[in-house]
């Protein structure tokens, strides 16, 4: 049962990081990566506001292994940070690096704080 709920997780988180992706890409004449920053900083802090709530394993599954597994992306962040280093983009790589590590973290924190003073 726990495989069949992370399935239907990353069903809705897949194709809402694309759309998200897009649509925020979409708003930046830029080489850097603004749409897979969005999402991997918003599921993280989805992420961190489910742990601090310490659900059961099914809801984890749905939508923390699910939803924030599949909404976010570390393979795309390595993906297109070595793309802009290949566009001798390099402060732009660094950036997208730190930033995303940085503000992925901060966004967890966030989140379980949220959660901790509901």
């Amino acid at each position: 049962m726990t495989v069949v709920l992370i399935v239907i997780g990353a069903m809705v988180g897949a194709p809402l990081r694309y759309l998200a992706d897009r649509a925020v890409q979409a708003l930046h004449d830029t080489v850097f990566p603004w749409g897979t920053l969005t999402v991997n900083v918003a599921g993280s802090a989805v992420l961190g506001f489910l742990s601090a709530l310490s659900p059961g394993e099914g809801t984890m599954a749905l939508l923390g292994t699910g939803f924030c597994g599949a909404l976010t992306t570390y393979s795309t962040l390595g993906y297109e940070t070595i793309r802009l280093l290949e566009q001798k983009a390099r402060l732009q790589a660094v950036a997208n690096a730190v930033i995303n590590i940085m503000a992925g973290l901060g966004a967890a924190y966030l989140g379980m704080a949220v959660a901790q003073a509901l």
